[in-house]
């Protein structure tokens, strides 16, 4: 037996499949309010859907009558793996890189400014400070410092 969607529930059932895990967070912009509501029930009344500890989630039967393969909600030990591959993954860095050249020139003792950087690297400035805060900073997690003394260029440090 087939079950005729009309075009919201098949919107809103599509979306939390392909989006959410099966969770329902998403209506159209036309539906607000009590509308919601009436459609939640409404697809509720049709075993569609199915509620779990407060939220709203695609039924077995909201799988089918949209005709696609039941997804199983993602369990903590499956996420606990995810998440200990991806600590355990480190920012790769190839030692004869400007990168890596960068690093070491930020690293000595009196730091480097963006024209020493400039001429290391053939850089222009604003790569410059995008590597230092982009990719620095933020993927590799080094400390980068700046200090600016009056009538000389702002020197840059790593940690």
């Amino acid at each position: 037996m087939t079950t005729n969607l009309t075009a919201t529930q098949h919107s809103i059932l599509t979306h939390a499949h392909q989006h959410t895990e099966g969770k329902i967070i998403w209506f159209p912009d036309n539906i607000q309010g009590g509308a919601r509501k009436k459609v939640l029930e409404g697809l509720f009344n049709r075993t569609l859907i199915t509620a779990s500890k407060g939220d709203w989630y695609i039924s077995a039967e909201g799988y089918d009558a949209l005709g696609v393969p039941h997804k199983a909600p993602i369990s903590l030990q499956t996420l606990d793996g995810v998440i200990a591959s991806a600590e355990q993954a480190k920012p790769r860095r190839r030692e004869n890189s400007k990168q890596a050249q960068v690093i070491a020139l930020l690293k000595r003792p009196e730091g480097a400014t963006i024209a020493q950087i400039m001429k290391a690297t053939q850089w222009q400035a604003h790569s410059i400070r995008g590597l230092l805060a982009g990719s620095l900073k933020k993927k590799l997690g080094l400390v980068i410092t700046s200090a600016k003394m009056q009538g000389c260029d702002r020197i840059y440090h790593a940690q």
